[in-house]
């Protein structure tokens, strides 16, 4: 390369040196900002679900008999056990789903802690930063018609459940209820993982505090919660 070509490279080679010092690139600093947006690292969350919520059966079953009600017959009969049952309806704390196999009563203290729980969540959310979603309710008190429609469907599905005695809910993992902003304003979503997690972190208290039994339903996709006293 003679004199003349090196003259002529040397100050473009000195702009883009100096391009790139007063202009770096941006690019993974907008990705590591979203990165810690949708994954915010105070979620303590759980090494696994199934081992750390994974009260069996015959657990929840043994605490439903003793504090629960007992098992009803049909729809009819929970109408009549308003006195001991209390009546659960979407509100700010939880949704209902749309139930098909079961009916929306729960002895007081299995009320009280789907209270909790949904309180406890949206508070969580609130402090890490993340917009309010709601926890799902999918399955309440079921009567003994409740089961026999339910096995037509699905043969697994028990005659021995701890749901018979008012004491036991399901909460969903795989789907929550957003909580939309009064004034209008968009708010950016929250992945299902992410609020999985957090609600694994407010039912892994409550059961440590023995306020509850809770099973992983891998397959019905929830949580299986019965209230203790």
């Amino acid at each position: 390369m003679n004199k003349n070509n090196v003259r002529r490279i040397v100050p473009f080679l000195l702009f883009a040196v100096f391009a790139t010092l007063s202009f770096p690139f941006t690019g993974c600093k907008e990705k590591d900002m979203s990165l810690k947006l949708n994954h915010p690292r105070n979620i303590r969350g759980v090494v696994s679900y199934k081992r750390s919520f994974g009260d069996l059966n015959d657990t929840h079953l043994g605490i439903a008999q003793v504090i629960g009600i007992a098992p009803l017959a049909s729809r009819e009969e929970a109408e009549g056990m308003k006195g001991k049952l209390r009546h659960i309806r979407s509100n700010d704390l939880y949704a209902v789903d749309s139930l098909t196999h079961s009916i929306p009563y729960l002895i007081p203290v299995a009320a009280e802690l789907l209270d909790t729980i949904g309180h406890n969540f949206l508070d969580s959310l609130t402090a890490k930063g993340l917009n309010p979603n709601q926890v799902i309710v999918t399955s309440v008190l079921r009567t003994q018609d409740d089961v026999k429609r339910l096995r037509r469907r699905n043969t697994n599905a028990t005659t021995n459940s701890a749901h018979f005695y008012g004491t036991t809910f399901d909460i969903s993992w795989k789907r929550f209820r957003k909580v939309e902003d009064a004034d209008g304003r968009p708010l950016q979503d929250v992945s299902a993982d992410t609020l999985k997690l957090v609600l694994s972190e407010v039912l892994r208290d409550l059961r440590k505090a023995d306020k509850c039994y809770i099973k992983y339903e891998l397959k019905q996709g929830c949580f299986h919660i019965t209230a203790r006293k």
